[in-house]
């Protein structure tokens, strides 16, 4: 069979040719943000992500872990376009390190540190001069994040320093990774009581907060956001300036984040 210019077939290749031609500049200029950022951040950061992505059809790709083991990565060479941290001293870190982008250093957001207990009925209690601990815990666990590196178990061995606690309930601690891990003990009962941040207490309807740390029992809970050196296209940039825009506030707001740009 022999095809002529106007064939049916050949006509028909040509439009879908075209169409495709018209449809790859669109896919490409589709762009990848690599966030890391602090597991405290889940909730809220996941759904400004996404309406981000709704609106530019970029896609957020964001790793959650202890602000920590995030700085250690970074610093190590993982891909990453924004860091945003739990504390002050690992931005500090990256910073030093020349990784990054000079003058986008901002004190994005501010926490609560808070006591939660297992369960939605827990009694509350009073935390401050003369409070017990101890007794509260008696042979039980305390969930912590790691006291020696990740920023929510600093602040809250901090808290049971100044409150001259740590000693007596240092025997006592659970240390996990980061305090969504430290959440998720308490939530699942495997210690009754566990400090974390108030935006961690009000993602699980299976803790109680029953008190809050007095503010000058520990450092102020700040949470610094960057853009990377590494970030290398405008999606990267567009991303970062709306962690700062009022949508995205109105998001950190309802989750108990207090906004401090």
């Amino acid at each position: 069979m022999s095809l002529t210019k106007n064939s049916p077939l050949i006509t028909r290749s040509a439009a879908l040719a075209a169409a495709f031609s018209i449809a790859l500049p669109a896919l490409a200029q589709a762009e990848e943000v690599v966030v890391f950022a602090a597991a405290s951040m889940k909730n809220a950061l996941d759904e400004v992500a996404a309406k981000f992505e709704a609106e530019t059809g970029n896609k957020v790709v964001i790793s959650y872990a202890g602000s920590n083991a995030l700085a250690k990565q970074i610093i190590e060479g993982a891909p990453a376009d924004i860091f945003i941290s739990a504390a002050v001293n690992w931005m500090d870190e990256v910073e030093k390190e020349g990784l990054i982008v000079e003058g986008t250093r901002e004190d994005l957001l501010g926490n609560t540190l808070v006591l939660v207990a297992h369960g939605k009925d827990a009694a509350p209690v009073e935390i401050g001069e003369g409070f017990d601990l101890p007794a509260l815990l008696g042979d039980q666990k305390l969930a912590m994040a790691l006291v020696d590196s990740v920023p929510a178990g600093q602040y809250g061995k901090a808290a049971l320093e100044h409150l001259g606690l740590w000693s007596a309930v240092e025997p006592s601690v659970a240390q996990a990774d980061n305090v969504r891990a430290t959440l998720a003990l308490v939530a699942q009962g495997e210690a009754p009581y566990g400090i974390v941040y108030a935006t961690d207490a009000v993602a699980d309807d299976n803790v109680t907060v029953v008190g809050t740390f007095p503010a000058d029992s520990h450092k102020a809970i700040t949470y610094p956001a960057a853009l990377l050196t590494g970030a290398a296209d405008a999606a990267d940039r567009a991303f970062y300036e709306a962690l700062s825009g009022e949508e995205a506030g109105k998001v950190f707001a309802a989750e108990g984040f207090a906004i401090l740009n």
